[in-house]
């Protein structure tokens, strides 16, 4: 009865080989998420631009429904003041250029979309209303 209780040993530790395994997991599991976690931030300020670029439309519609008329570019800042919460929202998307994100206006005469001006963050057609991302990777909001 002896020998069977010495056959009967517990381990007290993992082998080599475990560990390995389980790093080799986590090492592929984080390499499956990191990526994951770094396009979770750009699409947060895609949304955040998409966000700004309704408030400021919802903004420039109230404006002409009030007023009878679409706010001229050069003080559509003062002009949407009372329609817009805080400072006038600028552009974060990553897919734009720096130089382009801010919170400055361009006016257009024709569309906005098909001429893109200068480094202003938004280009706005002052006699349609129309109101959009200055940059041609932004073109589908």
């Amino acid at each position: 009865m002896t020998s069977l209780a010495f056959s009967k040993t517990k381990r007290s530790a993992f082998s080599l080989v475990e560990l390995v395994v389980v790093v080799l997991i986590i090492g592929i599991l984080a390499a499956v998420a990191a990526p994951r976690m770094f396009r979770t931030a750009e699409d947060a300020r895609d949304a955040a631009t998409k966000a700004s670029l309704s408030v400021i439309r919802d903004s420039i519609e109230r404006y002409k429904s009030e007023i009878g008329k679409y706010p001229e570019e050069a003080n559509i800042e003062t002009n949407l003041k009372t329609y817009i919460r805080g400072p006038f929202p600028s552009v974060q998307t990553p897919s734009v250029p720096k130089e382009h994100r801010n919170n400055t206006v361009v006016a257009n005469d024709g569309d906005p979309i098909a001429s893109f001006t200068g480094t202003a963050g938004w280009a706005y057609n002052e006699s349609t209303g129309e109101f959009v991302v200055n940059h041609a990777n932004c073109i589908s909001w």
